[in-house]
């Protein structure tokens, strides 16, 4: 075969076969296809903004979760902080009483010695219990010539304002108070001067 018959046999093989020219459609099937384009453009909108609401939604799942855990977690350490403190409360009693046995067994040698020990222990283990409360961020409130302020403290007595002692001052202290960080983890019970 020549070229000039390649070149002809090429040509009207690409005429048979409409390569090169754009095939002609009917009106009717581009505009079915115009309608198909819209209506996925439309599909691939809603689906976008779907998925826009659904990140959304998990991002504000999470959030929520870990505000949750960090309440669940605050909430768990406040209720084993109030444990810890009725355990010093406790202490607190029995060393007050120890030192009062103490005091009335000082005609006895054993006797006092005897209870000398037992305040020692108790005192020990009250000591470890303030440092553990200490570690944990709770400190004891000062309350005693303070004025009384209802955020921190709770008064179960009114007592007549001694000499020096102004209205609405703390004279006396019945249970201690304690704070965590900022925050009142118990308030104080006190006895006010009026």
């Amino acid at each position: 075969m020549t070229d000039q018959e390649r070149t002809t046999n090429g040509e009207i093989h690409e005429e048979q076969t409409g390569e090169g020219a754009e095939p002609e459609l009917p009106e009717q099937t581009v505009e079915t296809l115009r309608a198909d384009v819209a209506r996925l453009t439309e599909e691939v909108e809603r689906n976008w903004q779907q998925f826009l609401r659904s990140a959304a939604d998990l991002e504000n799942y999470r959030k929520q979760a870990a505000r949750q855990r960090e309440e669940a977690v605050a909430a768990t350490r406040r209720m084993l902080l109030s444990v810890i403190l009725g355990v010093s409360d406790t202490l607190e009693r029995a060393l007050a009483h120890a030192d009062g046995i103490a005091a009335g067994a000082a005609g006895t040698d054993e006797g006092a010695s005897a209870a000398a020990a037992i305040a020692n222990g108790i005192r020990l283990a009250h000591r470890q219990v303030l440092d553990v409360l200490k570690t944990m961020g709770v400190r004891p409130m000062e309350t005693v010539g303070r004025p009384f302020d209802p955020r921190l403290h709770e008064a179960v007595e009114a007592v007549p304002a001694a000499a020096g002692s102004a209205h609405g001052t703390i004279v006396g202290e019945v249970q201690r108070g304690y704070v965590l960080g900022e925050e009142v983890l118990r308030p104080a019970r006190v006895r006010v001067a009026q």
